[in-house]
């Protein structure tokens, strides 16, 4: 989590991609509506036949189908917001990053959040039994990480953002309602824009933002992981036990 990063060279093409980010972020608050919508239609009899997140065999499993990748969307999202409010809250996070890398990151943060409580209250709307099926607040721990250090900040939050999107990509496949594909698009496509906006910030007037090194060679597009994948990355900060054994 260490990657040498270069210091407080400002790119100017920042100060338009923070203004897409900070209007990109504000489409989910509508979104979660749709979501919340859907989800109750008496239509969406394929959920039925999936395994509903909760407690098997003395641990919260994520599930399996529609409800199961929304359940690992919000865990993925619980662990970006306490990454970013952590940032956002840290002793010296007015002299360790300039002016624009404040904003880029409070904006991060806001959606992060925003994405999180998404997640929450559309699955607690959605689930048949959210007092048990809805995935608890789960605990986190940085290790030796430093909030306080650009450097760590920065190459975690490459390493979340770039981790956050190839889950998403990974996970369009599983999803069945074309609602809930439209809305993870939606959302993949914001956490694409964080991805390109922390490598910008790394690597100032660069083509660094355009994220070569993550880029499929033989399709021409963004890597996709599977939630076997991707978890134990995430899994390195989340400290409250779960399990996915119904996801692939």
């Amino acid at each position: 989590m260490k990657n040498e990063v270069k210091i407080h060279e400002v790119d100017p093409s920042l100060n338009n991609r923070r203004s897409f980010l900070k209007l990109s972020g504000l489409t989910l608050v509508s979104a979660g509506l749709v979501l919340a919508g859907c989800s109750n239609n008496d239509d969406d009899n394929d959920m039925q036949d999936n395994t509903l997140p909760g407690i098997k065999n003395g641990v919260f499993d994520l599930g399996s189908g529609d409800f199961g990748v929304l359940t690992y969307a919000y865990a993925l999202e619980q662990l970006e917001a306490d990454f970013y409010t952590k940032v956002v809250n840290a002793s010296n996070f007015n002299s360790t990053f300039n002016d624009i890398e404040r904003q880029v990151l409070t904006d991060l943060y806001h959606h992060e959040v925003i994405h999180r409580d998404f997640f929450k209250a559309a699955l607690t709307g959605a689930l048949p039994d959210p007092s048990s099926q809805l995935l608890p607040s789960l605990a986190f721990n940085y290790g030796s990480m430093n909030f306080n250090s650009r450097n760590d900040v920065l190459a975690t939050a490459k390493a979340l953002e770039d981790t956050g999107v190839a889950a998403y990509n990974g996970a369009g496949k599983l999803i069945k309602s074309a609602d809930y594909l439209l809305l993870a698009g939606k959302i993949v496509s914001v956490e694409a824009r964080h991805a390109s906006a922390i490598r910008s910030l790394i690597n100032p007037n660069s083509k660094d933002f355009a994220g070569d090194d993550i880029v499929n060679t033989s399709t021409g597009l963004d890597v996709a992981k599977d939630p076997s994948k991707i978890l134990p990355i995430a899994g390195g900060f989340i400290t409250t036990k779960f399990t996915a054994n119904y996801l692939p």
